[in-house]
């Protein structure tokens, strides 16, 4: 049975070079859908947003994407990083602030982006010869240990390019003896509880800031309602859930308060996640 440890965090950089014990994956919260994930000396970080790129792109508009909480680590400070997963192009998914300050940080690391969006990778400063492509349904093996399933997901719909391939993946991540689902963004759709079932899921990391026709009128897709994201789970027998995707900017956040009022009346296991902690998950 899958556990979940919580410890204070120090120094996410230091924290996450050192080495981890075995059979433990270490989780960071990077605010959004931004993870830092640990097991031995095998570093991820999926979807990092740690610039405000954004911010500056959309000063004095509608939505002005002022960060409401600091980046906690600098991306130049994320040395030896194996592999950085995206999960879509977005831009706080893909960000052109982070990717190429990790990529200077950790000489070695890959990039793992969806093949629909290979160019815009390149365009966002991921180095060419340092670029994995993947579609859904790929299962790849791109370090010891690790291995990679891709899954459609839908960020309010299922979209792919006129060849097929999907511009929204999630990741089950298999390493450590544990089992990994990261939706990226993503609402239900049919079958998806279908895929997850069978895999099975040890922890799932899914965003619950929502999604209404205002926010995609003016071009803001929207996520999982948090009740969506525990059905999600309940119904694919995954116990444990760290729900993202809050509290980065004001439009498009959830009222923490009433959402954690909402979680005390679910099954223990599922929770939103918060910043400046580790997370520690074993089997017990």
């Amino acid at each position: 049975m899958p556990v979940l440890r919580r410890e204070a965090m120090q120094d996410l950089a230091a924290d996450l070079a050192s080495s981890g014990e075995a059979g433990t994956v270490s989780l960071w919260w990077l605010g959004l859908a931004g993870f830092a994930l640990r097991c031995g000396d095998t570093r991820i970080v999926i979807d990092p947003y740690l610039s405000n790129s954004l911010g500056v792109k959309y000063a004095g508009t509608a939505y002005p994407h002022r960060r409401m909480m600091p980046p906690p680590v600098e991306p130049n400070l994320l040395t030896a990083i194996d592999l950085v997963l995206c999960t879509h192009g977005h831009s706080d998914h893909m960000d052109l602030g982070t990717l190429p300050e990790i990529a200077a940080a950790s000489p070695a690391c890959r990039f793992v982006v969806p093949a629909a969006e290979e160019q815009r990778a390149r365009d966002r400063g991921v180095p060419p010869d340092r670029l994995i492509t993947i579609d859904a349904g790929i299962e790849l093996t791109p370090l010891e240990g690790l291995t990679i399933l891709s899954l459609p997901s839908a960020h309010e719909e299922l979209k792919t390019t006129p060849a097929g391939s999907h511009y929204y993946l999630g990741y089950v991540l298999r390493f450590g003896g544990l089992t990994i689902y990261h939706s990226g963004d993503c609402v239900p759709y049919p079958g998806l509880a279908d895929r997850l079932d069978p895999l099975p899921i040890d922890l799932a990391l899914l965003p619950v800031n929502g999604r209404d026709e205002s926010r995609l009128f003016r071009g803001v897709p929207g996520n999982f309602h948090l009740s969506e994201a525990i059905a999600l789970c309940r119904s694919a027998h995954i116990s444990l859930m760290l729900g993202h995707h809050f509290g980065m900017f004001d439009f498009n956040t959830i009222d923490e308060t009433a959402a954690r009022k909402e979680l005390a009346l679910m099954p223990r296991g599922y929770e939103l996640v918060a910043p400046l902690l580790r997370y520690d998950l074993t089997r017990s």
